[in-house]
């Protein structure tokens, strides 16, 4: 996996921005959940400081990978556009202080360092942002669709494999 470290820290402090984008390939827990490896996701980042004072991270990903429907196990696009805001903290025990003194879920606290590599929160932001279990609304065979508030009968399954 390609590497894009920086100071967490100095980037906060010098109001730094960085953008670019990853193959789908070269992330390699995504690539695990992803029906190929094609593909690409878009990043940036932009270094400033929360209204309280603390070095925050504001990251926007964007692109789509290739899931498996979990319904007619055909592939199936999803669009990624996720925009996260980081407040990064020395220690876990800074963390949690950080994060009762903010309490606001829309910002999330990490530990941040000197060698803070912004693939993996590209990374772990994709992963978060994947479904549990993704489905087209419509399947495109039409056979393996689900009609919601209907439950398929176990019978009428048994009667398609009859004929």
């Amino acid at each position: 996996m390609s590497q894009v470290i920086v100071d967490g820290f100095a980037f906060c402090r010098q109001a730094e921005q960085r953008e670019g984008s990853a193959a789908i390939a070269e992330l390699p827990r995504l690539a695990a959940e992803t029906f190929n490896q094609q593909g690409a996701v878009h990043w940036s980042f932009r270094g400033g400081r929360h209204p309280k004072d603390y070095a925050q991270l504001n990251m926007a990903v964007t692109g789509d990978v290739a899931l498996v429907c979990q319904r007619c196990l055909l592939p199936m696009s999803h669009a990624i556009d996720t925009q996260t805001r980081l407040v990064l903290a020395h220690d876990e025990q800074e963390a949690d202080a950080i994060e009762q003194t903010l309490d606001d879920d829309a910002i999330d606290v990490i530990v941040g360092s000197a060698t803070l590599d912004l693939m993996q929160l590209v990374e772990d932001e994709v992963l978060l942002s994947l479904p549990l279990s993704p489905r087209h609304p419509t399947c495109p065979d039409g056979g393996a669709a689900h009609t919601p508030g209907k439950p398929d009968s176990p019978f009428a399954v048994l009667q398609k494999l009859k004929k």
